[in-house]
């Protein structure tokens, strides 16, 4: 029987007595931690839990104004999001000012191949706001008038809407250690190379720059480390002869957006798991999943020579 296990983040200024403070109060109410994870970036300190709510003897209600003041005291924010929380999932999606994979993810959605809603899209500029209200989504904008976001606003965004996943769909702004540890692995991102290839800026110009044959695009979830993040999918293209940046964005553009939901509609199905900085499919039969390449591919490339040839022979002379 599969257990559904209660998430628990904690979030703050570093201090001592935080996971002591914590800890101590699920232990006194019954609550069995599987699984404890944390961090400090830049002075913020990130605890995520995993615990079992199973044979808690305090009601959901009675232990969230618990955690709730204990956050108040140890001066942390504290979210607790139980199973049934999850059942209908609520998608934030961050952009800027390219529209491609925005649009995408409105078509999936409008046709039922998302398990989750759209509720909001969060700009640094206003520019895609006009897309959102074709298709009835509320757009905030957080950007001033160079794009510089205003992160507090995005929280009380993503708080307000209730957000389950955020998605940044060509969001060219980095996320501070403060939204992603609240969001831990509830953050996905594409990016316009084969990472760990060409991080950071101008990814399609580093890789004509650098002379690839094949480029790509990958997308996976975010952490405090730039373009780092666990990989989930992957797509790959050739480099055009004589290729030039308008060129490699006029074919990854529709890879990117192809990546990405694919990598959505993975988390929303539970499929993922993620360990040690990688992910893994929980199903290892899974069929209709493209992480990276079509299967095509390998039907073209050559199965031999591999290594031991040459003991193979070795041990027919001696015979």
């Amino acid at each position: 029987m599969t257990r559904e296990f209660t998430e628990i983040t904690v979030v703050g200024e570093d201090d001592t007595g935080l996971i002591a403070g914590v800890t101590s109060l699920l232990f006194e109410r019954g609550i069995n931690i599987e699984d404890l994870d944390q961090a400090v970036r830049e002075g913020v300190f990130r605890m995520s839990m995993r615990v079992d709510t199973g044979e808690m003897v305090c009601t959901r209600e009675k232990l969230r104004a618990d955690l709730a003041e204990l956050g108040e005291d140890l001066s942390v924010d504290v979210q607790v999001r139980f199973p049934a929380d999850r059942e209908t999932r609520q998608i934030a999606v961050l952009v800027t000012k390219e529209s491609h994979c925005l649009e995408a993810i409105f078509e999936a959605w409008t046709s039922g191949r998302l398990d989750a809603d759209v509720s909001v899209v969060i700009g640094n500029h206003s520019d895609l706001e006009p897309l959102a209200s074709q298709y009835d989504v509320p757009f905030h904008d957080i950007g001033d008038e160079k794009g510089t976001p205003d992160e507090a606003e995005l929280l009380d965004v993503l708080a307000e809407y209730e957000v389950d996943l955020v998605v940044l769909a060509r969001y060219m702004r980095i996320l501070s250690p403060d939204v992603v540890f609240r969001y831990q692995n509830r953050i996905i991102n594409v990016h316009p190379s084969l990472l760990p290839s060409f991080p950071g800026a101008e990814a399609y110009l580093q890789a004509l720059e650098n002379g690839v044959r094949i480029a790509g695009v990958t997308a996976h979830y975010v952490t405090t480390d730039l373009d780092q993040g666990p990989i989930i999918t992957q797509r790959a293209f050739n480099v055009p002869s004589g290729a030039e940046v308008a060129d490699l964005e006029r074919i990854g553009q529709p890879l990117e957006a192809d990546a990405l939901l694919e990598a959505i509609d993975l988390h929303l199905d539970d499929a993922l798991a993620v360990h040690r900085g990688r992910t893994k499919l929980r199903d290892a039969d899974e069929t209709d999943t493209q992480l990276g390449a079509p299967q095509t591919l390998d039907e073209h490339n050559p199965d031999r020579p591999l290594d031991g040839l040459g003991e193979t022979v070795a041990d027919r002379a001696e015979d």
